[in-house]
C-alpha cells in the first residue's frame, strides 16, 4: 500500500486548517515559463518575489520569513493573479501589469530605485545612471545596479530594461541569457546583440 494519497489527504487538510485560521502569510507556486522555472509568491499586500528557478535560496526564503512569519505555503489560487498575467506578458499579449507589488521589507533607496525601474516602458531602456537620477542620486549608479540585482520581483518590476551607459547589458539576477530573450521579446526581435547595443541604437 502506498502512502502518498494519505500524505497528500492529510497535508490538504492541515493547509485548509491554516486558512481558515488565518496562519497562512505567504502563498507560493511554481510556474513553467520560457525562461525555465519560475518561483512566485504573493504575500498580503501583493508579489513578493518572482525567482528564477523551481525553488528559492535560502537568503531569499529567510528574507521572507523574516518579514511575514514562517506561514509560507503552496498556495496556487492566492498567486493566480500573477502567473495569468505573466502567461500573458510571456506570449505577447500584456505589456503592463497589474498586480500589486510589496516593496515594504526593502530599504527607502531600493524602494526607489525600483520605483523608477517600473516606470521604464514596454520595449525601451534605460540606464543605471538615469534610475539613479530618477531616484535622487546621479552618482549612485553603481549602488543603483546593486539594487536591481537584489530586485526580488523581476518581470514585473523591470529592471532586465536597466542597461550601462554604454549600451552593453550589464548584469542580470536571471543571467544575461534571460535579460536578452526578455528583450527581444518586447522589441520583437529575433535576437539581442550579445554585448548589448552601441549606445546610439539604444
Amino acid at each position: 500500500m502506498t502512502l502518498t494519497p494519505l500524505v497528500d489527504d492529510a497535508r490538504e487538510r492541515l493547509l485548509a486548517r491554516a486558512r481558515r485560521e488565518g496562519l497562512i502569510a505567504v502563498g507560493y507556486d511554481v510556474m513553467d515559463s520560457p525562461l525555465g522555472p519560475l518561483w512566485v509568491a504573493v504575500g498580503p499586500r501583493g508579489v513578493i518575489a518572482i525567482h528564477y528557478g523551481a525553488r528559492p535560496d535560502e537568503r531569499e526564503l529567510a528574507r521572507i520569513t523574516r518579514t511575514y512569519g514562517p506561514g509560507v505555503v503552496p498556495d496556487r489560487g492566492r498567486c493566480d493573479g500573477l502567473l495569468i498575467e505573466l502567461d500573458q506578458y510571456f506570449s505577447g499579449r500584456r505589456r503592463t501589469f497589474d498586480v500589486a507589488v510589496d516593496l515594504a521589507p526593502l530599504t527607502p533607496f531600493q524602494r526607489r530605485i525600483l520605483a523608477a525601474t517600473a516606470r521604464v516602458p514596454y520595449g525601451e531602456v534605460t540606464t543605471y545612471r538615469q534610475v539613479a537620477r530618477e531616484a535622487g542620486n546621479e552618482q549612485a549608479s553603481r549602488a543603483a545596479g546593486g539594487a536591481l540585482g537584489a530586485n526580488p520581483i523581476p518581470i514585473v518590476v523591470p529592471c532586465h530594461r536597466v542597461v550601462a551607459t554604454d549600451g552593453s547589458l550589464g548584469g542580470y539576477a536571471g543571467g544575461l541569457a534571460a535579460k536578452r530573450r526578455l528583450l527581444a521579446l518586447e522589441r520583437g526581435t529575433e535576437q539581442v546583440p550579445a554585448g548589448g547595443w552601441p549606445p546610439s541604437r539604444r
